[in-house]
């Protein structure tokens, strides 16, 4: 199903552009398709293992979206602090879905983490989704001042939103798919001092472990763009044509010497190949060019919030052939200039799946040009595109034996720190407050080495749990109301001067 809504954009306002050129023997010309991204409205049946939060909702139930036929609920199991809000009344009725007339604001605290769970080692497409809807009734995406906040994905920058000068009724969408580290996954809002971090939604779909083979615990990717072309009157699918509820944003050409083909054929894979899993219904709709034109170009440019210095980008082309006549078609694909693949014809009513595996380009605005070899008797098509770029995952998280038994002395004592989120240790300028980490061996998972918690009103029990963490060689908690029977070898701690029970 196909569903679409103007209220929602793509935040980085990727446009791309379309030029197509003629045989020599014919006078040129340019068809130039200037495309906002848009976004969506969701129809799907909420498969097992998809995770989907309505962030703001104060009820703690789940419920099932009737528009979407996916089951959300309430943030309040993966996250701690922040504030509710609903959007302002003259933006609900417009709200592309539910999911965005609530949101959590979270102006305390520079970093503020969900935890989500998941597959150590599996594969996940992240999303997270923000309308601002003028909720605090400041006008701050209006005012002309910077509104600016960053995301983490686990201990590693991942991208930031920008919403200055940007329509409060207008959702936008950050997705990233990454491999998770542990049991759970990571993403946290960054306060940059320019605008109280907030979120709408946030979903979590797990990938079959073939997909993106690029994708690995030491590299993730970030949304650039990806579309489907033909005759698409619809601006973006997904779930369920989309079994791993990606969105393909329509790139459809409505105009001469594009030429929209379709079939009812079923697409498959070649053998071996399920790196990505495209649908058959993206594929079955392709755009090619009149007999008389030779090539075009799609051009990826970075706008907005992005940095095309710093951009490393990866294109994937995906074709297959259902013109049923056995065509002589094909074409060679060049990036900026350069040839990427030489050659090229693609297979019938399969998909082949073009990349260069593990090889960003430098260039954070670039294009691409599909160009008819000389003895092809048909121009170049195209079905579906995906640009992502690089997310460095260099930051290693804290030792994992560590996290568990700080979260549980945590829990023990009902520490509410502000700061106590996230990862203990990574990165540095967020670690918890207390708490000393050893940095030293930089190829090794931090470690826990001193904790003082004194002065910090606790009350009951000591927390055994401290006995574990091995790495531990201090901390403290005097000026607390401890009480109950120490075990003796904790006691020769104290006598040792390693553990302050005063």
């Amino acid at each position: 199903m196909f569903l679409a809504s103007k209220h929602c954009k793509n935040q980085s306002r990727t446009m791309i552009s379309f030029s197509c050129s003629a045989s020599p023997k014919l006078t040129s010309i340019l068809a130039l398709l200037l495309i906002l991204v848009t976004m969506i409205q969701v129809n799907g049946q909420s498969p097992p293992g998809f995770i989907s939060i309505d962030c703001g909702w104060e009820n703690s139930s789940a419920y099932l979206n009737g528009a979407l036929n996916i089951v959300y609920s309430s943030d309040v199991w993966f996250v701690e602090g922040g504030q509710n809000h609903q959007i302002s009344p003259e933006f609900i009725e417009d709200a592309f879905n539910g999911q965005q007339k609530t949101l959590r604001s979270f102006p305390g605290g520079s970093r503020n983490c969900y935890t989500l769970p998941s597959t150590a080692g599996k594969k996940y497409l992240l999303r997270a989704m923000f309308t601002y809807g003028n909720y605090d009734r400041l006008n701050k995406t209006l005012d002309g001042s910077l509104f600016l906040f960053g995301l983490h994905i686990g201990v590693n920058f991942w991208e930031a939103v920008n919403l200055t000068n940007w329509d409060p009724s207008v959702t936008v969408f950050k997705e990233v798919l990454t491999v998770a580290p542990s049991n759970s996954v990571s993403f946290c809002l960054i306060n940059f001092g320019s605008g109280i971090p907030f979120i709408s939604s946030l979903e979590l779909r797990p990938l079959q472990d073939t997909m993106y083979p690029f994708v690995n615990t030491s590299v993730s990717v970030s949304y650039f763009k990806r579309c489907r072309f033909g005759n698409i009157t619809d601006p973006i699918t997904r779930y369920p044509v989309d079994d791993y509820d990606r969105f393909w944003e329509s790139c459809t050409f409505t105009s001469y010497p594009f030429i929209n083909l379709n079939t009812n054929k079923n697409v498959g894979s070649l053998p071996g190949n399920n790196d990505f899993n495209v649908p058959s219904a993206i594929l079955q709709q392709t755009s090619t060019l009149d007999t008389n034109y030779s090539r075009f170009s799609i051009n990826v440019a970075s706008a907005y919030n992005k940095d095309a210095l710093s951009l490393q980008l990866l294109p994937i082309f995906h074709f297959t052939e259902i013109n049923g006549s056995n065509p002589n078609r094909r074409f060679d694909i060049f990036s900026t200039g350069e040839v990427l693949f030489q050659g090229f014809s693609p297979s019938p009513l399969q998909v082949d799946s073009m990349y260069k595996s593990g090889q960003f380009l430098q260039k954070g605005d670039t294009f691409f040009t599909l160009d008819k070899t000389p003895g092809s008797s048909l121009p170049p098509l195209i079905n579906a595109f995906e640009v992502y770029s690089l997310v460095q995952m260099e930051n290693l998280t804290t030792d994992f034996n560590d996290v568990y038994n700080i979260k549980q002395i945590k829990t023990h004592y009902n520490l509410a720190r502000t700061s106590w989120n996230g990862d203990p240790c990574w990165p540095r300028e967020y670690s918890w407050e207390g708490l000393t980490c050893d940095y030293s061996k930089s190829n090794q998972n931090p470690r826990i080495v001193t904790l003082n918690l004194s002065t910090s009103g606790l009350g009951g029990r000591f927390a055994i749990l401290l006995m574990n963490m091995m790495s531990l060689e201090n901390f403290n908690l005097s000026n607390n109301k401890i009480d109950g029977p120490i075990p003796y070898y904790i006691l020769q701690r104290v006598q040792a001067g390693l553990l302050d029970l005063r």
